[in-house]
């Protein structure tokens, strides 16, 4: 019951998305109405003198009447829709009574055609039989005739109503469409910030980090009384870390547009400066911005971690090129510092943040001991590339 009572969508009745052919090709069936119209008073001959005035003024009424109608059904107001068509039915039987039988026949049709295109089912039934039963009572036709005009203009307006549904649900996707778009740009612009801030928080807080042990160091010897030239190059060290921490930001940034060069160069150089030894095996390739980004991350993490609590260990660097994988190992050789020293000057949290980068990649991170019968700290990352 509810297919008959519902009205079209708000789509179809109104007219957006109409092509422009398809408009001109409505005024054109409306002045052929109206053509039609007069040459009927025309040919019956009735009208003379007022008659032509009140020709007109029902003429005037049923513009008005079918601009209401239309504004009626596009906002579904069913009562104001149907009240619109007796009004328009009311001059059509004016119109039979002044023996102006064409005006009031074009009249019933149109009613019962736009009855039917956009009136809810049940109503454009009702509106449609009336129309139509008002034409069969007047009509002088073949009865063939009639009853193929009475079933056929229905179905016309039937036609129109699928086909303006139709038009009505390709604007919806459209606009659905539209929508989704604007919802997924919205993602992966909150997506990229995401990862923007996740990179300039890792690079802060490595670089921050590193500045506090050199700081921490500095107090250390500030409350020993040691030699003024040593704090100052704990100071200086500091004020170097705060640069390069800078620098790391512009590079994570140029890394996320692809910019940066591969993450083998990068490891050299920072195996150089820390005097790790470093071995590369596999077939270089490009990796994706992020995982080149967690391959740096954890080796500065690393190195960092070795520089903080491990000062002066051997430390072995290998990084692997897998099929679909890439993988980090990095172990130094023990000697690490004990709890109360230079050491707890970092919050801890470094390798923490490591393992989440790697598991948002879909890899892995593991540290700890190297093992009973070896000593020192392991770093291992696999993440997919």
């Amino acid at each position: 019951m509810e297919n008959w009572t519902t009205w079209p969508a708000r789509e179809a009745l109104s007219r957006v998305g109409v092509p422009l052919r398809r408009q001109v090709m409505g005024w054109v069936v409306r002045l052929a109405l109206v053509g039609l119209v007069l040459w009927g008073v025309v040919r019956d001959g009735v009208l003379h003198g007022w008659g032509f005035g009140a020709l007109a003024v029902g003429f005037a009424v049923c513009v008005v009447g079918i601009r209401v109608y239309y504004v009626t059904t596009l906002a579904q107001r069913l009562w104001p829709s149907l009240g619109v068509l007796v009004v328009l039915y009311g001059v059509g039987a004016g119109a039979e009574l002044a023996a102006v039988r064409t005006p009031a026949i074009v009249l019933w049709c149109l009613c019962a055609i736009i009855g039917m295109e956009r009136l809810p089912m049940l109503a454009g039934l009702a509106v449609a039989v009336v129309g139509m039963g008002s034409y069969a009572l007047v009509a002088t036709d073949e009865p063939l005739v009639i009853a193929l005009t009475a079933v056929g203009l229905p179905v016309m307006g039937y036609a129109l109503r699928l086909d303006e549904e139709a038009r009505g649900a390709g604007f919806r996707l459209l606009a659905q469409e539209r929508a989704a778009r604007r919802a997924e740009a919205e993602s992966a612009a909150l997506t990229e910030r995401a990862r923007i801030a996740r990179e300039i928080h890792d690079v802060l807080a490595h670089s921050l980090s590193a500045q506090m042990v050199h700081l921490e160091a500095a107090r250390l010897l500030i409350e020993r009384g040691e030699d003024r030239q040593r704090i100052l190059e704990r100071v200086v060290a500091a004020r170097s870390m705060a640069r390069e921490g800078l620098a790391e930001t512009r590079q994570a940034l140029s890394a996320l547009r692809g910019e940066m060069s591969r993450v083998e160069e990068f490891l050299r150089e920072s195996a150089a400066s820390e005097g790790a030894r470093l071995e590369v095996a596999g077939e270089p390739r490009d990796l994706p911005a992020e995982a080149g980004l967690a391959v740096r991350r954890v080796a500065q993490e690393a190195l960092t971690n070795v520089r903080k609590h491990a000062p002066g260990a051997r430390v072995e660097m290998r990084f692997t090129y897998l099929e679909r994988e890439v993988e980090l190992w990095i172990r130094d050789g023990g000697g690490r510092l004990k709890s109360g020293d230079l050491g707890v000057s970092g919050a801890g949290y470094g390798l923490l943040g490591m393992r989440e980068r790697a598991e948002l990649l879909g890899g892995t991170l593991e540290a700890g001991p190297a093992g009973p019968e070896q000593e020192g700290f392991v770093v291992h990352l696999r993440v997919p590339a």
